[in-house]
């Protein structure tokens, strides 16, 4: 299409059969959560519906924009579009690190008889506040019995990250120079150093099971861990994916070196995720 035109999408099945699989998703994981294993075929019917969704949806849009269909207006749409997705995703995040400071911050001294709040700590006389907090208020709730040290797994997997990202940028620039072998050898090292990380992250939780009694049951610590580390895993599975998808669709030959942001908005993502890990890597691990 011209640059000056208008694009109007063709009418889609894909945006009302997404949002029946979503609902389907979470009526199941709601029933799940309530009455235990009943609701879990409908949960599952719902995710493989959103996969199914997705997967079908993206080949058409990649389809329309191979066929030359996108204008500049639809590559600004689409830039503002995963702009705001990654601005909800840092919102996201943003709601469990404010957790994390909250606790540390005001919950804790309160308990411990500290702040303007401090006659909490009547609750728990013999409390003592401290972080990580391995001896929680209450004799039901058992802490862990040791933390991560942040200089072994931790520190490897936040190097193989930013060396992922590097790799990524090398990549993305060979792509914008045209050359195609360096955008497939440098993108093929960023989808290694992502399964490594996936499964260095899944060896320490076997670890923070098995040996450390780290666990979600293991008080405010416990919970502030795995809420943090493994919605952070779940993206760099996500984002490892999506990577994998651009990586299939450089070995056939798509993108220019002035027309590729499906590339471009994969890399964002990463990078985003990246960052989001050097945080963790400073606030859960190290202070």
């Amino acid at each position: 299409m011209s640059g000056g035109s208008y694009y109007v999408p063709a009418s889609s099945k894909w945006p009302i059969l997404g949002s029946l699989a979503l609902g389907a998703m979470m009526v199941g994981a709601g029933t799940v959560l309530v009455y235990g294993v009943a609701g879990t075929p409908v949960m599952v019917i719902g995710l493989v519906g959103i996969l199914v969704v997705m997967t079908l949806w993206f080949r058409d849009v990649i389809r329309e924009s191979r066929r030359g269909l996108y204008n500049d207006q639809m590559d600004r749409s689409f830039r503002w579009g995963m702009g705001w997705f990654i601005f909800s995703e840092v919102m996201f995040f943003a709601a469990f690190f404010g957790t994390l400071f909250y606790v540390r911050t005001f919950a804790l001294p309160w308990l411990d008889g500290e702040g303007a709040k401090g006659v909490t700590a009547l609750l728990w006389p013999d409390f003592t506040a401290s972080w990580p907090l391995m001896n929680p208020p209450g004799s039901e709730i058992q802490g862990p019995k040791e933390t991560f040290s942040p200089w072994h797994l931790p520190l490897v997997n936040t190097l193989i990250l930013v060396s992922s990202s590097i790799t990524l940028t090398v990549a993305h620039e060979g792509l914008k120079e045209g050359y195609r072998g360096t955008v497939r050898h440098w993108l093929t090292g960023t989808v290694l150093l992502g399964l490594v990380f996936i499964t260095i992250q899944g060896f320490e939780y076997y670890e923070a099971y098995t040996h450390y009694g780290i666990t979600l049951q293991a008080g405010i610590y416990g919970a502030t861990f795995f809420l943090l580390t493994g919605f952070h895993g779940l993206h760099v599975i996500i984002g490892t994916i999506i990577l994998i998808a651009i990586l299939g669709r450089v070995l056939r030959g798509h993108f220019s070196a002035n027309d590729h942001f499906g590339f471009e908005a994969a890399a964002w993502y990463w990078h985003f995720v990246d960052a989001v890990w050097i945080g963790l890597f400073l606030f859960v691990y190290v202070f």
